[in-house]
């Protein structure tokens, strides 16, 4: 780690209001580290930043902020990490605005770890949760760490599919790492710290601010060899992902779904433009060139279940069907199919949506 007082002049540098990321960047291509930019000539630094911003630079007191993040880093699991520690991440290195200091809390050398991103829809439908899910933890198994947001739906099925094969996951979050957002999410945060690490760029404190999130998307992306959207809207957040995928010259992989669902017409949408269609994991491992030995684990993906035959589940087919359409085409009376449509739910092959629809489910 950097020591502490070198450490300090890259927090009190990320710190002054005003001061942005690529504001940063100008002073440190011009004068070096920070120790040299707090000691370089006050008409130096305003002929590089301007004279307002040089002044705020100099006079904005930041002690208390900087103190506040030293003693988070000095604990257990905590890390601070910036541009000039080892630890930084290579992959950030090549995007066009790497941050200038990140906080890990966990494992902070998952960082420098081949990885992909999984992200998608916060309002998945189960089947979108259910290969988030398992194409996560099959990418887990291959030997990928995987980064996702935190958020609920996709994210939250990425992480927990990860996990539940103590896999490595990455979770870069758009607040101060002292906060965790949705609150609903503080066991999955505490879990994700056990066995892999959460990553921010913000200051501590930083609340949820939904300008931060499209920032935080360009550094999910920006670990990953590539970027998976499992489920998407056409004005999800996490077309924003893939786009920044695409312009920092990362892979992008979609999966498709229902013609008829408006949660897969984002991913059609990136497919159309020239994203790799994903129906197997190793579709993504085979376009990264990841060589890893191919094993029930990679290979037994939703799409390649056999699903037991029932005449249910035949007529009901891969969409979001009414249960009143469901009778009619099954020819059932309403009070039997609703006892059968409670089977296959406990048995985990379809599920209740509001409204009274019901959804197939791939088979475990």
């Amino acid at each position: 780690m950097v020591p502490d007082l070198a450490l300090a002049g890259w927090l009190r540098l990320t710190h002054v209001p005003g001061i942005g990321g690529e504001t940063q960047r100008r002073l440190l291509r011009a004068f070096g580290g920070p120790d040299k930019i707090f000691s370089a000539d006050p008409g130096a630094l305003a002929n590089t930043i301007g004279p307002e911003r040089a002044r705020r630079l100099l006079e904005t007191d930041t002690t208390s902020a900087i103190q506040a993040a030293l003693a988070w880093g000095s604990e257990s699991d905590h890390a601070i990490v910036t541009l000039g520690s080892p630890e930084y991440p290579a992959a950030l290195l090549e995007i066009p605005d790497p941050p200038t200091v990140l906080y890990v809390n966990g494992r902070v050398e998952l960082l420098r770890r081949a990885a992909i991103s999984v992200v998608g829809s916060r309002n998945p439908t189960p089947q979108g949760a259910a290969n988030a899910s398992r194409f996560a933890a099959a990418l887990a198994q291959s030997g990928l760490a995987v980064v996702s947001g935190l958020a609920h739906g996709i994210d939250a099925a990425a992480h927990r599919g990860v996990l539940e094969t103590e896999g490595d996951t990455i979770a870069v979050i758009g607040t101060g790492i002292d906060r965790i957002y949705p609150a609903a999410h503080r066991d999955l945060a505490r879990e994700i710290v056990r066995r892999g690490c959460i990553v921010s760029e913000f200051p501590l404190g930083t609340p949820a601010i939904a300008g931060n999130f499209p920032r935080r998307n360009r550094l999910i992306s920006g670990l990953s060899l590539g970027t998976l959207v499992v489920e998407a809207a056409v004005d999800s957040g996490s077309l924003i992902t893939a786009r920044l995928a695409a312009e920092q010259g990362r892979e992008v992989f979609a999966i498709p779904g229902s013609i008829h669902s408006p949660l897969s017409r984002g991913s059609h949408a990136l497919i159309k433009q020239g994203a790799k269609l994903v129906e197997t994991v190793q579709d993504i491992l085979d376009e990264l060139n990841y060589d890893t030995p191919v094993g029930p684990a990679l290979t037994d993906t939703p799409q390649n279940h056999p699903v037991q035959s029932d005449t249910v589940l035949e007529h009901l087919g891969f969409d979001p069907c009414s249960i009143d359409t469901l009778a009619a085409r099954t020819q059932l009376p309403i009070d039997t199919l609703s006892t059968r449509l409670l089977q296959l739910e406990l048995e985990g092959r379809l599920s209740c949506l509001p409204g009274g629809f019901v959804q197939r489910l791939c088979a475990q």
